[in-house]
């Protein structure tokens, strides 16, 4: 069956900083001070889109062709392509399919897109790494996760507009004999909450009428308990190390949704861990949605906290709400 290994990982940002000081004043105007907000997400500054050339797919692309160069690879090695996006700049044809193109992969490709929202990237690692399991035809997999979020806020929103920023990330999945790789996953899923946070808010079949405005489509977001997910992340993540004979002494880098760093923190807590093992960069990147646990890792392996051989725990969490977990051995 072979190792299904990370062989490459990659992300690209936009050029343009925004730092807190620009969403104090602008909410200091509505008479709304979101300080103490941006404290418990984590926020300093974010990487913002200002280029109307710039969108979901064209990071993704660049992300990927950075992750490709760094594994000295090229497109037409690609045996599958997936795309995991909530923000797709098209949806047909697939923004895979358009990135295929853009890297000029080879007819013997599956390309696809995928969404889970922001638990995306990391869901379809997991599910590209089982499907080459099952597949043994599949070499290499350039998974791509990649969302513009910025421009689908309400200016007037202190929960969302303050805290996404905008970026991608690439991986690249390897078959390999090595002793390391993709290890186990769960899902929890709990869909009470599935309409808290909706976009477009009014429904795509919507769009269009004459009486919608812009600000009917843009992301609504009904404020909830943003820790409902800590207690079952932290249930899985002991549910792995059990059933695979591991311990959190064994872990090396916990690689997380950067949607907020209390969140992180409580987890940390909940397996009574100290915070070297986690690794945040939402303070520096915003929150990037699906492809922010995957910026955290290649951070991790460039600052040298994670290494070939490292147990990793990769976590997330969508809308609504669902978490994968995943465990892999880099």
């Amino acid at each position: 069956m072979g190792h299904i290994t990370i062989r490459q990982a990659a992300y690209y940002h936009p050029e343009h900083v925004v730092s807190n000081d620009y969403y104090l004043e602008h909410f200091q105007s509505m008479g709304k001070d979101i300080k103490r907000f941006l404290e418990v997400m984590g926020r300093d500054r974010r990487y913002i889109v200002n280029d109307k050339d710039e969108n979901a797919l064209t990071m993704g692309l660049k992300a990927a062709q950075k992750a490709l160069q760094e594994a000295n690879l090229q497109g037409e090695d690609m045996d599958m392509i997936m795309f995991a996006s909530q923000t797709p700049e098209y949806t047909y044809p697939t923004n895979a399919l358009l990135l295929h193109r853009m890297l000029q992969g080879k007819h013997r490709t599956i390309t696809q897109d995928s969404n889970a929202n922001c638990a995306g990237m990391v869901s379809a690692v997991e599910q590209t790494s089982r499907y080459m399991q099952a597949n043994p035809s599949i070499r290499y997999a350039l998974v791509v996760g990649s969302d513009y979020s910025s421009v689908h806020c309400n200016t007037d929103d202190e929960i969302t507009y303050p805290n996404f920023g905008d970026a991608a990330a690439a991986v690249i999945l390897e078959r390999s004999s090595e002793q390391s790789g993709f290890i186990d996953s769960l899902y929890y899923t709990d869909s009470e909450g599935s309409e808290n946070i909706m976009f477009p808010a009014c429904g795509l079949s919507n769009i269009y009428h004459e009486d919608i405005t812009p600000e009917q489509i843009r992301i609504r977001w009904t404020p909830f308990d943003g820790t409902v997910c800590v207690n079952a992340a932290v249930a899985d993540m002991k549910e792995l190390l059990s059933r695979n004979g591991l311990t959190t002494d064994d872990i090396s880098a916990f690689c997380l949704s950067q949607f907020s760093l209390k969140n992180i923190e409580l987890i940390q807590e909940g397996l009574g861990l100290t915070d070297e093992k986690f690794i945040y960069v939402g303070d520096e990147f915003g929150y990037t949605a699906t492809s922010s646990p995957f910026i955290a890792f290649q951070r991790g392996v460039e600052d040298g906290r994670i290494k070939r051989g490292d147990y990793v725990f990769f976590w997330s969490v969508g809308a609504g709400w669902q978490i994968p977990t995943m465990l892999y051995q880099y």
